[in-house]
């Protein structure tokens, strides 16, 4: 067995959380060899509720458990962290402005960014899925972490993006290589399918698929898959965000197959015209444990009018982040 690693995962008692925790003491990202210790870390209303979710992570006793520990303390939570899950963000209200919003989460974001700093290994691998998610990592990675260390889920994006073209297509998921999400994962993302492929045939999928499909039904439905789910199922989409985290942290940690990329926000080094700095997704491979940027993809006229639609939607977001003085 290897070395235990130290796991957090923030808004413990919430319904993407009680989906990620058993799926992460179950060996699902880290390995069938690597026990894993758990810090669930709730707001002190929700500690009782993150009790129950520890007993029955206990009771379901599995091999690779090694520990689990609750606490509403950050500077707890996150002692030691090999990886951390922030999942727990403040939603938006009805009415609510999106520089409240902004203000809301940068006032878990910021001390939750501050603590992992302060407390986690030097190598923290952070994932933020908490909405706005691209900004809410920017704050995080704002308390000073390692370059690169900082991202934010776009990886559910990808996935459904993956499941809309393999339905339309005929191809099975396992097939498809190459899909890109760009941008903010907002009502602004940019799917694209511009390099997706089947890896059986090589066959471009964007040459099998009508350019209407793609952009009336497609990249919007991509967008608002989101909603879509609440309309029908009257909650969140809880489970495949648990999914797509796995995905996202267990590729980073193992590595993305290879002739394969996937989409990850994280901060832009200048790559395809995004801003450095700006967090923002691209598509990306994990190579010794680190994610790298896809380079040198040709980017024709409508995906750079989109890529640049999702990145200003980005830089508004970043300045209202400014003006609050939240970085």
């Amino acid at each position: 067995m290897n070395t235990p690693v130290t796991v957090t995962v923030t808004g413990a008692a919430g319904q993407i959380a009680y989906s990620l925790l058993f799926r992460i003491a179950a060996g699902g990202v880290f390995g069938p060899t690597t026990p894993v210790r758990l810090r669930l870390l709730e707001i002190p209303a929700a500690v009782r509720a993150a009790d129950g979710v520890a007993m029955e992570l206990f009771d379901a006793a599995f091999p690779l458990l090694a520990d689990v520990e609750v606490t509403d303390d950050p500077a707890v939570g996150f002692d030691g962290a090999d990886a951390a899950f922030l999942v727990g963000a403040k939603p938006r209200g009805k009415g609510a402005e999106r520089a409240e919003l902004l203000a809301d989460n940068g006032g878990i974001f910021g001390p939750q960014g501050r603590a992992i700093a302060g407390h986690a290994a030097d190598d923290v691998r952070v994932l933020v899925v908490g909405n706005p998610a691209n900004t809410n990592a920017s704050i995080v990675a704002a308390a000073g972490l390692p370059a690169g260390h900082v991202t934010a889920m776009t990886r559910l994006d990808h996935n459904r993006a993956l499941a809309q073209v393999s339905a339309a297509s005929g191809v099975p998921v396992a097939r498809l290589q190459r899909m890109t999400v760009w941008g903010n994962h907002s009502a602004t993302q940019f799917p694209d399918i511009a390099e997706l492929r089947d890896a059986a045939t090589g066959e471009r999928l964007a040459d099998r698929l009508s350019p209407e499909w793609v952009a009336d039904e497609f990249i919007p439905r991509v967008a608002r898959r989101g909603s879509e789910i609440i309309d029908v199922r009257g909650a969140s989409s809880a489970a495949s965000a648990a999914s797509a985290a796995v995905d996202h942290m267990h590729d980073w940690v193992h590595g993305t197959p290879e002739g394969d990329w996937v989409s990850v926000a994280l901060p832009s080094d200048g790559s395809y015209g995004v801003p450095e700095g700006l967090v923002s997704s691209f598509p990306c491979c994990s190579v010794d444990g680190e994610w790298e940027i896809v380079r040198g993809l040709e980017i024709g006229a409508d995906q750079r009018a989109r890529i640049d639609a999702t990145v200003a939607d980005l830089q508004a977001e970043a300045a209202t982040v400014r003006s609050l003085g939240l970085v």
